[in-house]
């Protein structure tokens, strides 16, 4: 037998009342996370607080183009055109979580939350904590700050933690200072700097560096021409004092 019209208004009806319910209970969680989550007003101290343990040189400047760039379009890009939390990153994430396929999905927020709240930690159970910091960070800093903030704390291998020390220790050079070639190898080691240790795994370094390549080329902030003329970079493992 066939549900009768009423039967099929009834089932609409409870379905509807279901996700409100749903609905009304998501805000509330939301609201809850809200509250208890820590403020963000003192993320620049804690930020000094970590570079002081780390021994590691803060910028002085806004994080220079190339690697903004190469940062950007790597690991987050659709950095400015969310609010801290990419909803479709979220999906990625959760889909890969389910089949065991971890592809990321964290954003450049979430991951700077991460790093500055929660002790680098990330299991899943603080997850929805995690992205409401994203959130907060997202509305209280600019997304140049956040983009300093996160470079600063960012670990390149070899011990040098944030942008002007790598910068300084792999090639003697000030972060304004980097080509192309020397940008996309240091946003391709913020995700994986053992496995793509330079010195330790040239060849991973180089795959590593042609997908940031390919990346800026796809969110095209360089052209396949100009991909094509630029050379492997080089490192030198000698910090010149002339970059503190």
């Amino acid at each position: 037998m066939g549900v009768s019209r009423g039967g099929r208004r009834g089932l609409g009806s409870r379905l509807f009342r279901l996700c409100g319910a749903l609905f009304v209970l998501g805000l509330v969680a939301a609201a809850l996370l809200w509250l208890i989550t820590p403020s963000v007003g003192d993320a620049w101290d804690r930020l000094h607080t970590l570079t002081t343990q780390n021994h590691s040189a803060q910028l002085n400047e806004p994080v220079p183009p190339k690697f903004e760039a190469a940062l950007v379009a790597t690991e987050d890009s659709r950095f400015y055109r969310h609010h801290g939390i990419d909803s479709i990153g979220v999906v990625r994430g959760g889909v890969g979580f389910v089949t065991g396929n971890e592809t990321g999905g964290s954003t450049l927020n979430q991951q700077l939350a991460k790093n500055l709240y929660f002790d680098g930690q990330h299991p899943m159970w603080l997850a929805p904590a995690q992205m409401t910091v994203a959130l907060k960070l997202d509305r209280a800093y600019s997304k140049a700050d956040i983009l300093q903030m996160y470079a600063d704390i960012s670990y390149f291998g070899h011990g040098f933690y944030g942008l002007r020390d790598a910068a300084c220790g792999y090639f003697g050079l000030t972060p304004d200072e980097l080509t192309w070639s020397q940008a996309s190898l240091l946003a391709g080691l913020v995700q994986a700097p053992t496995n793509y240790d330079p010195l330790e795994h040239p060849d991973l370094a180089a795959k590593r560096q042609e997908h940031v390549l390919d990346r800026l080329v796809a969110t095209g902030a360089i052209t396949e021409e100009q991909k094509q003329a630029i050379t492997p970079a080089t490192w030198d493992l000698n910090p010149g004092t002339r970059c503190r």
